[in-house]
């Protein structure tokens, strides 16, 4: 398998400053299954190539690669197309040979690291057995790629067999060199369907690192995560999760509003943790607690000695897990928590005897002819000393952009309420099971339409 990377940037020869590599030398780095040899083809000032040319060892593969042509082939580890393809083979070689310049780094020119020179990429042979030519350019596109595919007939003799799912790649772009070595880092494993190594948690982190800045805002952001963790369910939604997180930009509550992650979700949380910890509360239910980000959130905090999730949803309950990960949680920390499947609209003694409640974003995404259920199963039968509601203020959707006065931030929202319909709600509640409630705003407030979420504070007794 080859790679070969020429720029026309002058003078061209200092790419080899850049890939810390002279062009007067041939170099050989050493892989656990064969051999990357680096060399140039043509290093004059006008353009420069460099080329990256894999040997793989057919025995070591054999002794030390997984999988290699799926199941039911006997054959498979000696008839197979891993020393052809660039896959997941030269993903490690550009990290092992290229690894200075992949981090963005270069001590002879460092005012090159940041210049966007004009490249062309070479790729002999890709395999893309599932997607075709299309997602070739679905994945390269987006990023700035004029995409060259040439696809290849499966035998020149036997013309009628049609063509093979292998292609030479050909790209085109001016982009820095740090972020085009991490584009192919990245891409060139997902475009293949076999890995010759493990696929485990340390890959999550891999992926979250060489993607920041970009895969976020990738339209197959995806099914680009998934296919890089080989659809690994578990770890691909850990990976998608993290990478909402560590998200920069926006979060899309629905198709009609965006609004800022750190303003709204993060804020939000951050404020319902706060009114639990003040009130001294140390046994606490998240109702409703989805997947579990309050949960975390909580299990930080060593006053909370003991810490229950209920959700309705059984998916949701294995996302909460997922993003705690349960199954290398401390046997200490795991003592502290619980989760399991609930309604909140039937009484439920599991929630009995708790010092604190909090449904953020729940009641909502109930029908109002359902909330009285949900008011006694709460305030009535569990009753705990403080409970922390928060819901939508409907008055600031007119805030944001393409979105009506009537239209709800959630297709799953059968209502939102004003500032003041939630407040005279939580009034009758309190005068009802003899609470007393304060309200608070989360978010940026607006003058006249006030904050995009709001928030009570329960607290039983005089």
């Amino acid at each position: 398998m080859l790679l070969q990377i020429t720029t026309t940037y002058q003078p061209a020869t200092d790419l080899g400053y850049l890939l810390h590599k002279h062009p007067d030398k041939i170099q050989e780095v050493s892989l656990s299954h064969g051999i990357a040899h680096i060399f140039y083809p043509e290093a004059t000032p006008e353009k420069t190539s460099i080329c990256l040319l894999l040997d793989i060892n057919p025995i070591a593969l054999v002794k030390g690669v997984r999988n290699l042509a799926g199941k039911g082939f006997s054959l498979g580890h000696y008839v197979n197309d891993r020393p052809y393809v660039a896959s997941s083979f030269m993903s490690v070689a550009i990290a092992k040979s290229f690894a200075t310049a992949l981090n963005g780094k270069c001590s002879g020119k460092p005012e090159l690291v940041d210049v966007a020179l004009p490249f062309e990429v070479k790729i002999t042979v890709v395999s893309a057995p599932k997607g075709g030519a299309l997602l070739v350019r679905k994945l390269f596109e987006p990023l700035g790629y004029e995409v060259t595919l040439e696809q290849h007939i499966l035998d020149e003799k036997f013309s009628e067999w049609g063509e093979s799912n292998y292609f030479t790649v050909s790209l085109k772009n001016n982009i820095k060199t740090k972020d085009l070595l991490v584009h192919l880092y990245v891409l060139l494993p997902v475009l293949d369907n076999d890995k010759h190594y493990f696929i485990g948690q340390s890959e999550i982190d891999k992926l979250m690192k060489k993607g920041k800045g970009w895969l976020e805002h990738h339209p197959e952001k995806e099914q680009i995560t998934r296919r890089y963790l080989l659809n690994l369910k578990s770890l691909s939604r850990n990976a998608l999760e993290r990478l909402l997180d560590e998200e920069e930009g926006v979060v899309e509550e629905s198709a009609e509003v965006k609004i800022k992650k750190e303003t709204l979700h993060s804020k939000r949380l951050k404020l319902v943790c706060e009114k639990l910890k003040e009130s001294g509360a140390s046994r606490v239910l998240d109702l409703g607690c989805g997947e579990g980000k309050l949960l975390k959130m909580l299990l930080k905090e060593k006053q909370f000695t003991e810490i229950v999730g209920m959700d309705i949803s059984y998916s949701e309950l294995t996302k909460a897990k997922d993003k705690l990960y349960w199954d290398d949680m401390a046997p200490r920390q795991k003592a502290r928590i619980k989760l399991f499947q609930g309604a909140l609209t039937y009484r439920d003694k599991r929630l009995d005897g708790y010092d604190a409640a909090a449904l953020v974003e729940v009641i909502e995404h109930l029908d109002e002819n359902r909330l009285a259920a949900l008011e006694r199963v709460v305030f009535e039968f569990s009753k705990p000393s403080t409970v922390v509601v928060t819901t939508p203020n409907k008055e600031y959707n007119v805030v944001f952009e393409n979105m009506s006065e009537e239209a709800m931030r959630h297709d799953d929202h059968r209502f939102e309420w004003t500032r003041a319909e939630f407040q005279d709600w939580a009034e009758g509640l309190s005068e009802k099971y003899n609470y007393k409630v304060k309200f608070f705003s989360i978010g940026e407030e607006d003058e006249k339409y006030g904050a995009p979420s709001q928030m009570g504070v329960f607290t039983y007794g005089d």
